[in-house]
């Protein structure tokens, strides 16, 4: 007896976190649509006066909601996230639509159907039909404007190119690009509204308005009376907001008022209830962690508080509804992550590619702590009581063999591949977004290189800036100053200006590259906020105080079709000796059936990581995130093709790990908007 009690205490051990959590028996109990729509419909989602409850086809419901975003999950993944959300016990699911990956360029809409390189992720409604099968209602956030730590807040960088637009304000030639996308959008989703027979419960009215500095109500009545027109006439229209700002960027007469908030829910609750009285309680984001930015630690909420905060909000005291922002946050897959303004110099802070946000499922799917806490709280307190899916298993982890890149191109290869479109000329310094490329919409995401020929030598001083986002300056491909052999600002710099002076350079015709990164566009924050080309746009470059004009500039989008189209490629044994920025190539074998991997790239500098083609995101080892999530979806059995652009400083091998390494952690995330009207800075 001893000693099997000895073999379970040690299963248990090893088991650990991977134990999955146990749903509740629900035996007999009706699912979602069995409960709200089995005997027919007649009413949509209402906020009754002198319910605490919501009321759905004239049934009390108390939404217990978790935000997944389409666009930051594989589609082939997308099923086993919403069922892991329903396990919870959770009847919805909350999604913002990311304008810039379905308008890439103006009037060139994507739904799935495109050949750009976030296509495959981009048929909404396939995502919200899903969801409906996977008994979930749906809360839809189109904005225009998001935040959500993505870049531009979702906005498409062309719309920078008008000079006269204003996001976000009562402006014509932005109102026109709003009512042009939604009349797009939305119809495709009007028939998936609850009151005819969809999941879409709730649409909200653009996001966190009251944060911003220029609040004008004519502009959400433009936005409420566009979605209505559109056919969203029976379902509830709401707004989010923190609670401490009160109710300037909604309308109380049509509008359903919610709070955005992390700690002290009586005191957000009991606001909500004054300046909402007799009606239910909704957090539609409660931060159920926080996300990261490069430089800092990696954030995170304990379980205990958590939970403990969630059970005050759904709890008997208020019978609130909630939205878990985020029960899975996914990836910033490519270069989409966002960005912050901030207080403090560099007035800039960059987000990491992963979106984990310390949620109950993690970036890759799995279960946690904080899941298992979520489950047994929404036990407690859900209602109606509803039926619960099986929960789906944890995906296969596998550590890859190390891949040691045998080929590469140099800085020099690189520029001779680029299309003839991305090569211009500019008497002054430019920006992306005013480059004349794909089609008159400029360049979205990448690099842009101005390069001076001029004759230089050593000591002559270069200054160059501000630039937007990161940058360093080369000659003859030469990354300047030459003898600097650390780390950091000794080479490059970020939303400044920046003295180089030159060394080992002899005196004679020289090739000068300054070299910009666009590292993310900021999110969230105030109307100045939002006027962000990246590059150099309204940059200034002196040669000894001298100022130069007539620059070659070079837009490095890196698209998916480039990488697969790269060829020249020259064999090299050892890839740290090689001289930055370069791209590297390398493969791996997959005998079986492929599992999610994580790609750790300790060695290496800063750059991104394709796998197969696809653009997986940013590593930085400035950290805190250490590895990229690789979805199984992704690899194939057989050889994958692994391609590396590294900007500073390569390594010569990359390492495949079965586990997330998001860095170090910090303190307990403390939830802040660096701007917002209480915030002006």
């Amino acid at each position: 007896m001893i000693k099997i009690l000895i073999i379970n205490l040690l299963l248990a051990l090893v088991q650990g976190f991977h134990e999955l959590p146990q749903s509740p028996s629900r035996a007999g109990l009706p699912t979602v649509y069995e409960h709200f729509a089995s005997n027919g419909i007649s009413t949509g989602l209402e906020a009754r006066n002198g319910s605490v409850l919501f009321s759905l086809n004239d049934k009390p419901l108390k939404i217990i909601s978790g935000a997944m975003h389409y666009f930051r999950i594989h589609p082939d993944l997308w099923r086993d996230r919403l069922r892991k959300l329903r396990a919870t016990g959770a009847n919805t699911v909350e999604t913002y639509v990311a304008w810039n990956l379905h308008e890439p360029r103006k009037d060139d809409y994507d739904f799935g159907e495109g050949n750009n390189d976030m296509s495959a992720f981009l048929n909404i409604t396939r995502y919200i039909e899903m969801a409906q099968e996977e008994d979930l209602l749906v809360l839809l956030r189109p904005g225009p404007y998001i935040c959500s730590e993505w870049d531009f807040g979702g906005f498409p960088s062309w719309l920078q190119r008008d000079p006269n637009l204003l996001v976000r304000q009562y402006n014509r030639p932005y109102l026109d690009r709003v009512e042009k996308w939604f009349k797009v959008l939305l119809p495709q989703l009007v028939d998936l509204q609850f009151t005819r027979g969809g999941p879409i419960i709730g649409v909200q009215i653009e996001n966190e308005y009251a944060s911003f500095n220029a609040v004008s109500k004519k502009y959400i009545q433009f936005i409420v009376d566009l979605v209505r027109a559109i056919g969203f006439t029976n379902t509830l229209l709401f707004t989010s907001d923190g609670s401490y700002n009160g109710i300037r960027g909604t309308l109380p007469d049509q509008l359903f008022y919610t709070a955005n908030f992390q700690g002290d829910p009586e005191w957000n609750l009991d606001l909500l209830l004054e300046l909402q009285p007799n009606k239910p309680v909704m957090s539609m984001e409660f931060w159920s962690g926080w996300f990261d930015h490069w430089f800092e630690k990696h954030n995170y909420l304990s379980t205990a508080e958590f939970g403990d905060i969630l059970d005050r909000i759904i709890g008997n005291k208020y019978n609130g509804s909630v939205n878990l922002y985020m029960f899975h946050g996914g990836t910033n897959f490519g270069f989409m992550a966002g960005a912050n303004a901030g207080n403090a110099n560099p007035r800039y802070f960059p987000d990491v590619t992963s979106y984990d946000y310390d949620a109950p499922l993690s970036e890759s799917g799995d279960y946690t702590e904080k899941y298992k806490k979520a489950m047994e709280i929404i036990d407690k307190y859900e209602f109606p009581k509803l039926s619960r899916p099986l929960l789906p298993a944890e995906s296969t982890k596998r550590a890859y063999s190390p891949v040691t890149p045998d080929k590469y191109l140099s800085y020099a290869d690189i520029i001779l591949q680029l299309p003839t479109e991305a090569r211009t000329f500019y008497v002054n310094p430019t920006s992306m977004e005013d480059l004349n490329m794909n089609g008159g919409n400029g360049q979205s995401f990448g690099y842009l290189i101005h390069r001076k020929r001029a004759i230089t030598k050593s000591g002559v001083v270069l200054k160059a800036g501000p630039v937007k986002d990161f940058a360093f300056v080369l000659v003859d491909g030469i990354i300047q100053p030459s003898s600097f052999s650390g780390e950091g600002d000794g080479r490059y710099w970020i939303n400044s200006e920046k003295e180089v002076t030159f060394e080992n350079v002899t005196e004679d015709w020289h090739d000068i590259d300054i070299f910009v990164e666009c590292t993310g566009r900021v999110n969230f924050g105030r109307d100045v906020h939002f006027l962000q080309k990246k590059g150099l746009p309204n940059g200034n470059v002196t040669l000894d105080g001298v100022q130069t004009q007539g620059f070659d500039v070079f837009a490095l989008e890196f698209k998916s079709a480039w990488i697969r189209s790269l060829k020249n490629f020259k064999p090299v044994q050892d890839t740290s000796t090689l001289s930055a920025p370069v791209i590297v190539h390398g493969t791996f074998e997959i005998p079986g059936t492929p599992g999610d991997t994580f790609i750790n790239m300790e060695g290496w500098e800063k750059g991104i990581i394709f796998v197969n083609g696809f653009n997986i995101g940013r590593y930085w080892n400035v950290g805190p995130q250490r590895t990229l999530y690789v979805p199984a979806p992704l690899l194939c059995t057989g050889q994958n093709n692994l391609t590396v652009f590294e900007q500073l400083k390569p390594g010569n091998h990359i390492s495949f790990q079965d586990n997330a390494n998001l860095g170090e952690i910090g303190k307990k995330s403390e939830p802040q908007k660096f701007y917002s009207e209480s915030n002006p800075a």
